[in-house]
């Protein structure tokens, strides 16, 4: 997540055994929920699950009862940004999520729902 102050904040965190489409599910409420704390009023969401940004963009159904109530969350909390954009990448534009993701995976100590959180500043 990028600040227009130059800081990114990065959250990784181990979710345990879960399918891909909960986990990319739980990467976006955890994106939403600390772009919500952090005061953010403009998000854009970018993610290499083609499926999720359909979801999100209300052009494919959330058919299967596990992502349900994960999208039903997700939707409720973008409608709280004034403004909200959800786009997809190329896996290979999403270098940083795989790094934390991978990250998350080789922790020594993990147990599920572990999440860290580390601030950087960037080079504007």
């Amino acid at each position: 997540m990028r600040k227009d102050d130059s800081e990114i904040i990065e959250i990784s965190g181990f979710l345990g055994t879960t399918t891909n489409n909960v986990a990319e599910y739980a990467g976006l409420l955890e994106a939403l929920s600390t772009a919500q704390m952090e005061g953010a009023t403009d998000v854009e969401i970018v993610s290499d699950s083609l499926l999720l940004v359909q979801q999100m963009l209300g052009k494919y159904r959330v058919k299967h009862p596990n992502l349900v109530p994960l999208y039903e969350r997700a939707k409720s909390i973008t409608r709280r940004f004034p403004k909200f954009k959800i786009r997809h990448t190329l896996r290979a534009g999403n270098k940083d999520a795989d790094r934390l993701a991978n990250a998350a995976l080789d922790r020594p100590e993990r147990t599920p729902n572990d999440r860290w959180i580390e601030r950087r500043r960037v080079d504007s």
